[in-house]
């Protein structure tokens, strides 16, 4: 009984447009991650370049010390824009494949062009609606 309910709900999410529904949430959620791994890996490679100047300026006489603001602030707007662009490309690249991969909605007869009179269902055109003489 439960593997049944189960398997019922597994295959509710193979419908196409929950499974594309699905998709684009997961895409969206992958685009969200990428941003954050790539923002943050930026202003990690940043703050290691700033203790590596630090470092070397602490143990040299002449030279000044580093001032952190030189190398955060530009990394910042380096990982903005990098990590928007590799986020971006992302959540562009997957709505395009679930778009195209989403299967269109075949024309169906118009729901409104039958009628049920009873038993019988009868098929109204725009001929049936002509005023005869």
């Amino acid at each position: 009984m439960l593997i049944a309910a189960a398997r019922r709900r597994v295959a509710g999410l193979r419908h196409p447009r929950r499974a594309a529904r699905i998709a684009r949430a997961l895409w969206i959620a992958w685009a969200i991650i990428v941003w954050n791994v790539v923002f943050d890996h930026v202003i990690v490679v940043a703050g290691r370049s700033y203790i590596a100047a630090a470092g070397r300026a602490a143990a040299s006489a002449t030279a000044r010390p580093a001032d952190m603001d030189d190398w955060m602030r530009p990394a910042v707007t380096q990982g903005l824009w990098i990590a928007t662009a590799a986020g971006g490309a992302i959540l562009l690249t997957g709505l395009a494949a679930v778009r195209a991969a989403t299967p269109k909605p075949e024309p169906g007869p118009d729901p409104g062009a039958f009628r049920t009179t009873g038993s019988d269902t009868v098929k109204v055109t725009t001929c049936a609606l002509r005023r005869i003489p």
